[in-house]
């Protein structure tokens, strides 16, 4: 029985005649795939059903018009809020402020999980989210969102480890990836991660970065994306849907 913690990272530029749509087709969903998120709040409509969408709040541009109608009227469970927002000029307590006035009525309406926003694992990602989670004690996130980029396993796991125990709360890593540009060294930090993240009963998902045909900037490391230029899937990408554990 597979454990199902995997979220697909799908690009939105997978989506549309001038995208890949085909390629979801190809996505194994009986496997460790949990679930499907393409830092938007509209669903691919390639997914078709197959696996439960992950709908984001992406940044403040979502949080009124067509976007926000979407988040507010959505069937998923699971709502994401802010990506990287210290690298957005969004402040902790303005977020805080949206986070009552538009984000708790979700969940206290509607019945929503909420995620809260996912920033990066630098000293300036550490230190929004820490005064973020300050200002909204009162009205805590039932996941902790975070993101994760390095090359050394041992040091995520242990960032891991110390936001969970930091913060006592359930995670849902949404952006995870090895930034190291050797093949063999990124198969090992995803697969120890991995195995590792899917037998942490306190990691509830995660998801490694990422689905699309071309890195979206020289940060990420070519040599750990999940699909190739012409929509095909990587090596990774196949073992990440059909193995568990994943060897190295």
């Amino acid at each position: 029985m597979a454990v199902k913690k995997r979220c697909l990272l799908w690009d939105c530029t997978n989506t549309g005649d001038s995208g890949v749509p085909w390629a979801m087709d190809k996505v194994n969903f009986d496997g460790p795939a949990s679930s499907v998120s393409n830092w938007n709040a509209w669903v691919p409509p390639e997914l078709k059903g197959r696996a439960p969408f992950r709908p984001m709040v992406h940044l403040e541009a979502q949080l009124s018009g067509n976007d926000w109608d979407m988040i507010q009227n959505t069937d998923q469970p699971i709502i994401h809020f802010f990506n990287e927002p210290e690298r957005a000029g969004i402040s902790a307590e303005h977020a805080a402020d949206v986070w009552h006035n538009q984000m708790v009525p979700l969940r206290e309406q509607k019945g929503k999980q909420l995620v809260s926003p996912s920033c990066s694992n630098d000293d300036a990602g550490q230190a929004w989210i820490a005064d973020f989670m300050g200002r909204v004690s009162d009205k805590a996130p039932d996941y902790l969102g975070l993101h994760y980029y390095g090359t050394d396993g041992n040091a995520a796991i242990q960032f891991l480890e110390n936001m969970h125990s930091k913060y006592s709360q359930p995670i849902i890593v949404s952006e995870i990836a090895s930034i190291d540009r050797n093949g063999a060294s990124v198969l090992g930090f995803t697969s120890q991660l991995a195995n590792y993240m899917d037998g942490a009963d306190w990691v509830f998902e995660y998801g490694f970065f990422g689905c699309m045909r071309q890195p979206p900037d020289t940060f990420v490391s070519p040599a750990a994306q999940l699909m190739n230029p012409d929509g095909s899937f990587t090596d990774l990408m196949d073992k990440l849907m059909y193995d568990q554990p994943i060897q190295d």
